[in-house]
């Protein structure tokens, strides 16, 4: 019995070693991307340089936080870069129309927009027992062609968007961007939430084991449901941010951020198949993928490699958790053959 728990006490934490070695690893190759092109570019260490790259990071890193709650539960979101544009034109065109309206109800509103769109596909996820993967690539087709309808051609620029709703996009503090920050806060709240309340700890047993965590007590459909509305919900605020960002959008918005944003989660440690992972790991996945997009920009490398290499590292990352859940059964087997031959 004793060398029976040994053996998966060692088994164990070589598997949590291993992921907690992920994210030191992500900072390792981060720093080495930003010193190798520093001193193949030296403007690439300038302040305004890093705080473009903290700036193009927020966004990913959000709504990085809100796949990440939805990936830990066996499922995917991939309406989020489809939320982003609606809800950044809804905005827009809010302003537009009513050229007094407050700042914070331009927030409201994004949020707003997230919050119902990812309430229906939590809805129809967990209620009716779709997979996630079909109920949100129906949704992002059906996001867009609503976005369509409404942008009509027509392109909000920052003639329409009130000043300081745009300053939320440069502005910085200590020289850190507000965008930086908010994305910071987010993922430090919501950090604590998933380690220290019980709704939280439920998500991933969820993703380790449905059917035992319904056993449990644990509310499943309810979980999962929330998951997706938060997630929504950081999908709408990032369109508002995208928004002041850019200063601009048109039926273009937020276009490709699925893949990004999946590639920076699972590349951040957050195991695909559910049940590991945090939205510490996920935010360093964005900085270390919108990193190298800049450092091939700087590079003067084609932007058609930042796609190449962003698949590149979701393919690795997915085939390093497939090969450490492997490796971390096999330990189990060989405890429970110890166990049964004591």
């Amino acid at each position: 019995m004793t060398t029976a728990t040994s053996v998966l006490g060692t088994r164990f934490a070589r598997g949590g070693a291993l992921l907690r070695a992920r994210e030191v690893g992500i900072g390792v190759v981060l720093l080495l991307v930003f010193g190798i092109t520093t001193l193949h570019n030296h403007n690439f260490a300038t302040a305004n340089s890093v705080q473009q790259l903290l700036s193009g990071a927020a966004l990913i890193a959000m709504l990085g936080v809100g796949e990440t709650l939805v990936i830990v539960t066996r499922n995917v979101d991939l309406s989020v870069g489809s939320i982003v544009g609606l809800s950044a034109y809804v905005v827009g065109d809010l302003f537009k129309d009513h050229p007094g309206m407050p700042v914070i109800l331009g927030f409201v509103a994004g949020i707003g927009i997230g919050a119902v769109i990812g309430a229906i596909n939590g809805f129809v996820t967990a209620a009716l027992r779709v997979p996630s993967l079909v109920v949100t690539l129906a949704m992002l087709y059906i996001i867009r062609g609503i976005d369509g309808l409404i942008v009509n051609g027509v392109i909000i620029t920052s003639s329409n968007i009130p000043n300081a709703f745009i300053a939320i996009g440069f502005r910085t503090i200590a020289g850190i961007p507000w965008l930086a920050i908010i994305a910071f806060a987010v993922v430090v709240i919501v950090a604590y939430a998933m380690r220290s309340f019980r709704s939280g700890r439920d998500l991933y047993a969820i993703g380790s084991n449905p059917e035992a965590a319904a056993l449990a007590g644990v509310p499943v459909a309810r979980r999962i449901f929330t998951a997706f509305v938060i997630s929504g919900s950081l999908a709408g605020l990032a369109g508002a941010l995208f928004l002041a960002l850019h200063a601009e959008v048109d039926v273009t918005g937020g276009t490709g951020y699925e893949l990004l944003v999946v590639a920076a989660v699972v590349v951040g440690g957050v195991a695909i198949f559910g049940g590991s992972g945090t939205v510490a790991g996920a935010a360093l996945g964005a900085l270390l993928l919108n990193t190298i997009n800049q450092a091939l920009v700087a590079s003067r490398v084609s932007a058609f490699w930042n796609e190449a290499i962003a698949g590149a590292l979701l393919l690795l990352a997915i085939a390093f958790d497939r090969w450490l859940s492997l490796r971390v059964a096999r330990g189990l087997r060989s405890a429970e053959g110890a166990h049964r031959d004591l």
